[in-house]
């Protein structure tokens, strides 16, 4: 059995839905990632900006590397029930349980398996928090395409995907086929569908994008987004569902996902889809870490969930009035004990148009 069959049959033996090694080398996008960060498109997320030579070679993560195992998980992708009034839309990847955990998790008992049969070779589990460009090692291991959207496309399955890696010095031949390949054609629905115009083909500027401003955004979010960010208290899922590589066929329902994605029971419903926005505009930090136990939505801060939930409830207020919500808003507008950053939204939510 050759060393990536091996790995293979290790990563598919955790329940992982997609595995396949890739060559460990330069990115072949480097001058593109390059240019998105001089150009300002990642926004507050300064971190992309750091170890940028460790995000383009993984030879520099890992000295004497030569493979980089990937990995995929798949998460529910299936269509929204319809969610009651008030509700502040969930992305689908956060209702389950936090991935950078459960993935870790297994990529440390396949790396310690490979380890066993290996000695002389070193092996280091990453999720996302390392600086690996995975969507295109994934596209080198062979697990898929990228669509327009810029998120990695396994045909067969659709986008609804988590990546992980293993970085090592072990040489596996890569699994790619290493042919460029376009999933997309002639389809721009995901572009069209952007309510904040975020998308252009095969790039994405963060500091438009919904995922972007409700999760990483850690300050004022412009009012400019505010009609476009609509429902989602936290993330955003609109470029996937109308991708046609993610509409309901027998191979994507029949797709393998992970138990630990399955939707948690949170909010006021067993969906895992929502939460009541009037509830978050009065969460304490002990609230917040209630609801986020377990989960990655942990990430978004106090003030930033209550900002969006401000957000989401002006909203709704353009489409119904509901005095009671309105009066609430107003009340969070003018105490100027509270958050700023809450505050501030509240303050222009509430303005007269």
């Amino acid at each position: 059995m050759t060393p990536s069959k091996l790995i293979i049959d290790h990563c598919l033996q955790e329940g992982f839905a997609a595995a396949g090694v890739a060559a460990a080398c330069s990115s072949k996008q480097a001058g593109e990632l390059h240019a998105w960060l001089q150009e300002g498109r990642h926004g507050e997320m300064n971190w992309l900006a750091e170890n940028v030579e460790v995000r383009t070679d993984p030879r520099v993560l890992l000295p004497g590397a030569r493979s980089v195992i990937v990995v995929a998980d798949r998460y529910e992708g299936s269509p929204d029930v319809d969610l009651p009034d008030g509700a502040g839309r969930i992305a689908r990847y956060a209702r389950g349980r936090d991935y950078h955990v459960h993935m870790k998790k297994r990529l440390h008992r396949v790396a310690d398996a490979l380890a066993r049969q290996f000695p002389d070779e070193t092996f280091r589990a990453c999720v996302d928090t390392a600086p690996i460009l995975e969507r295109e090692v994934g596209v080198a291991a062979g697990l898929g395409a990228i669509g327009k959207h810029t998120l990695l496309i396994e045909p067969s399955i659709g986008s609804w995907l988590l990546l992980g890696e293993i970085v090592t010095t072990l040489e596996a031949e890569a699994t790619g086929t290493g042919k460029p390949l376009d999933p997309c054609g002639t389809c721009t629905r995901c572009i069209e569908a952007c309510p904040t115009d975020a998308i252009t083909p095969w790039s994405v500027d963060a500091t438009r994008c919904i995922s972007y401003l409700t999760i990483e955004h850690r300050s004022d979010i412009d009012p400019a987004f505010h009609s476009g960010i609509g429902d989602w208290l936290f993330g955003c899922d609109i470029c996937q569902e109308v991708c046609p590589h993610n509409q309901p066929t027998t191979l994507t329902s029949s797709a393998s996902t992970h138990e630990a994605y399955a939707p948690r029971p949170i909010g006021r419903d067993d969906t895992g889809a929502s939460f009541d926005v009037r509830e978050v505009l009065d969460w304490t930090e002990d609230d917040r870490r209630k609801a986020f136990t377990t989960s990655s939505m942990k990430r978004a801060k106090l003030d930033m969930i209550r900002r969006n939930a401000v957000i989401v409830a002006g909203n709704y207020l353009k489409k119904q009035d509901d005095p009671s919500l309105r009066k609430r808003l107003e009340a969070i507008a003018g105490d100027a004990s509270e958050m700023e950053l809450v505050r501030q939204a509240a303050i222009e939510v509430t303005r007269p148009s």
